[in-house]
């Protein structure tokens, strides 16, 4: 039986939820209105669509502050971004280098970048190293990622926020190695574009990978590579076809963002995505990073409060610093599923367990022979309480298993 509470939702790190009322307005809009693809005819209602999916790359390329909104390309989410930046960058960089390229990440990352690097390392000419973190905080030390550089070494792709241990990354500081290599750097935005300020210019960021469904309270179906302008000289597209323009022709353009958008836009998802962007660039992400933190920082003190927690095992940084709001947690005894389904049924708080996607991640937390953990992860609609009901609902079930043990 539920807990007579509303239902909390903790599981952002999968997909944000609710969205701002303003994505869905926008949707059911262009579907009553508009409903025409953009590029694809010169009426009203097609050049109409076709203004909002601009209007979208801009208020993108503001957030991030990238050199030129037509390098902003949409794609189907986080996933598909990064296949387009890990698998479109080997072809040219072997020609010019014995027909070799070697690949950098770490061993925290997620199977979005994990397994294009693995499809591509089955041919023998291709190289990697996942560069280990340290094994209580996630954090990987850049002067490590330094080390792994090679005269071979193409791209350097991490995840800035873990979805596992919530570890962020000094992308600042791996992206000015990555520079003074001339080493292209690729960041999976997927846990922190839309909650923590990302600046492509100031970061050295090359390539950008995000969601368009999780910080950016956009709609499933929606994401975004920005390739600086100049690094798609050095890349090859992995799938052409239609783009409305220059039809004449049975090449793929050559100008952006046609280059690496073929066929026709998920367009009511971009709409909708536009406007989840528009309320981050309203609020400000320096604005929701502080309301993050003060989330982080109350899980972490009211966890603290519970005093011993016999079985209990917080993972990621013990601090505010180096996290964001996503948090693995367990209880020996109790496998992920059982907790989630506990936290629901008695707490009405939805979370997830499992390993996540990222098998690394849980290997270096040592939670894999268990099934993995149960996540934790906050968005800007929940609140200090909320997080302090979910830090008491973990503290009651650990006591009471506690308890339970030494009563048999």
């Amino acid at each position: 039986m539920l807990h007579d509470r509303p239902r909390t939702y903790m599981d952002n790190a999968a997909t944000s939820f609710p969205k701002p009322p303003e994505v869905l307005d926008a949707m059911v809009r262009y579907a009553n209105e508009l409903g025409a693809s953009p590029g694809r005819g010169a009426y009203a209602e097609s050049r109409e669509s076709g203004r909002l999916l601009e209007q979208c790359r801009e208020r993108i390329n503001t957030l991030i502050n990238g050199e030129d909104a037509n390098h902003v390309i949409f794609t189907l989410n986080c996933s598909d971004a990064l296949n387009l930046a890990i698998k479109g960058i080997p072809r040219k960089f072997m020609q010019k280098h014995n027909g070799r390229c070697h690949f950098i990440t770490t061993e925290l990352d997620h199977n979005s970048i994990l397994r294009p690097y693995h499809a591509l390392c089955e041919d023998s000419h291709i190289t990697q190293t996942r560069v280990p973190v340290d094994a209580v905080t996630g954090l990987v030390d850049p002067d490590d990622i330094r080390k792994a550089i090679t005269p071979e070494t193409c791209l350097i792709a991490l995840l800035h926020a873990s979805n596992v241990t919530g570890t962020m990354q000094d992308i600042r500081a791996i992206g000015q190695i990555a520079r003074e290599h001339e080493v292209l750097f690729c960041v999976d935005a997927a846990q922190s574009l839309g909650h923590y300020p990302i600046d492509v210019c100031a970061m050295n960021i090359d390539l950008l990978a995000a969601p368009g469904h999780k910080g950016l309270l956009g709609p499933l179906g929606t994401g975004l590579l920005y390739i600086r302008p100049g690094v798609e000289q050095q890349m090859t597209t992995i799938r052409e076809g239609g783009t409305g323009s220059v039809s004449e022709l049975d090449v793929q353009p050559d100008f952006m963002p046609d280059r690496f958008e073929p066929g026709s836009h998920n367009t009511i998802g971009l709409i909708g995505l536009s406007e989840g962007v528009q309320y981050v660039l309203d609020r400000g992400t320096e604005a929701l990073w502080s309301h993050e933190q003060a989330m982080i920082k109350t899980m972490i003190e009211s966890l603290t409060e519970w005093g011993e927690m016999p079985g209990f095992a917080m993972y990621g940084p013990p601090t505010v610093k180096n996290r964001c709001g996503v948090f693995s947690v367990r209880i020996e005894g109790v496998g992920p599923n059982e907790l989630a389904d506990q936290l629901e049924r008695q707490y009405g708080i939805l979370t997830r367990p499992g390993l996540h996607c990222a098998p690394g991640a849980h290997a270096t937390i040592g939670s894999t022979e268990f099934g993995g953990t149960t996540r934790l992860s906050f968005g800007p609609f929940l609140h200090v309480q909320d997080v302090k009901y979910a830090a008491d609902a973990l503290g009651q079930i650990c006591h009471q298993r506690a308890e339970a043990t030494v009563g048999r």
